[in-house]
């Protein structure tokens, strides 16, 4: 056991909260696309089914590991769009759309178990459902470098080295010193090291600040401006939503049908993602996954806005 340090300088300071970790019981990995390599190693899945509506980076440990995939369509419910008949030795991938498909992934998973790998890199503060293996992304949600839980009920049979993110924060340190715009170019270079870092163990530095995180406040704060923003936008929204009372949502998901509106959001210092640009070349121009990727304005509602924030996106809206 390395004996503790005691005294001398100083290092970031970061106050536990009284109930540690959101996911505490959960194997800690340092991204989403590597718990999916994990689970698809040890249960020796030889094929993935995986939607057209995806980020491409779930791509990366199929190919790796050399597996088939198929994709599938969704509908405009996000729901699986077909019938599929999975093997012993298949499995499937749902992605939780922006933290807001609980119901419909316990319904498919009635369906599916244990055929099915739930994604809920989108949907942090869901709860993973029984002996479903699940996983989980915090970058998209809090200010760390790296960070990911899996649950599964299988250990590893191969040896996971630790990973440091102090390296890879520059982006995180500037964006709060210089500006967003400035520690753009780092951000993307953070992310580019961890495409090729294989699995590894989360960092210290995000375990520790992740533990520092007053989860319910900003559990609240995103359920209020997800709120706000529904009850103005809600009749222009082609997205039928109905947020329950646990669903805590990662973006706004607003489907109109004026392109123009992501640019004059940009324009404005909003700054919005496209989900997912790779779409377009895996579907069809005329498939509802690239009208998604064309259309979709995923509007921030996350902890670090309130009400006047809010009420700006409205307004550009």
């Amino acid at each position: 056991m390395r004996q503790k340090a005691i005294g001398g300088y100083f290092s970031l300071e970061l106050p536990y909260n009284e109930y540690g970790e959101y996911h505490r019981d959960a194997i800690r990995l340092n991204t989403g696309r590597y718990c999916l390599e994990y689970v698809l190693r040890v249960k020796k899945y030889t094929k993935v089914y995986l939607p057209y509506y995806m980020c491409d980076a779930v791509l990366q440990p199929i190919n790796k590991l050399g597996l088939d995939y198929q994709f599938y369509h969704r509908d405009k419910y996000f729901h699986i769009a077909e019938v599929l008949h999975p093997k012993k030795d298949e499995v499937i991938l749902y992605c939780n759309y922006f933290g807001l498909m609980d119901e419909y992934v316990k319904i498919v998973t009635d369906r599916y178990a244990p055929n099915i790998i739930i994604d809920n890199t989108q949907a942090f503060f869901s709860r993973p459902l029984p002996e479903i293996d699940t996983f989980y992304t915090c970058r998209k949600f809090f200010g760390v470098a790296d960070g990911a839980y899996l649950y599964t009920d299988k250990e590893a049979d191969f040896d996971i080295p630790q990973d440091y993110s102090s390296s890879r924060m520059l982006y995180l340190l500037n964006r709060l010193d210089i500006s967003a715009e400035k520690a753009f170019e780092e951000y993307h270079i953070s992310e580019n090291l961890l495409d090729s870092s294989g699995i590894r163990k989360m960092s210290k530095i995000s375990e520790n600040i992740l533990k520092s995180i007053d989860y319910k406040k900003i559990v609240e704060k995103r359920r209020k401006n997800f709120l706000l923003l529904n009850d103005a936008l809600k009749e222009k929204n082609i997205v039928e939503i109905n947020l329950d009372s646990l669903a805590v949502p990662m973006i706004y998901p607003m489907w109109g049908i004026n392109r123009q509106l992501r640019e004059l959001l940009i324009k404005n210092k909003v700054y919005i993602a496209t989900y997912w640009p790779n779409v377009m070349k895996w579907a069809t121009s005329d498939s509802i996954e690239c009208q998604l990727v064309k259309e979709l304005i995923p509007l921030p509602i996350d902890q670090r806005y309130g009400r006047d924030d809010m009420e700006s996106i409205i307004k550009y809206v």
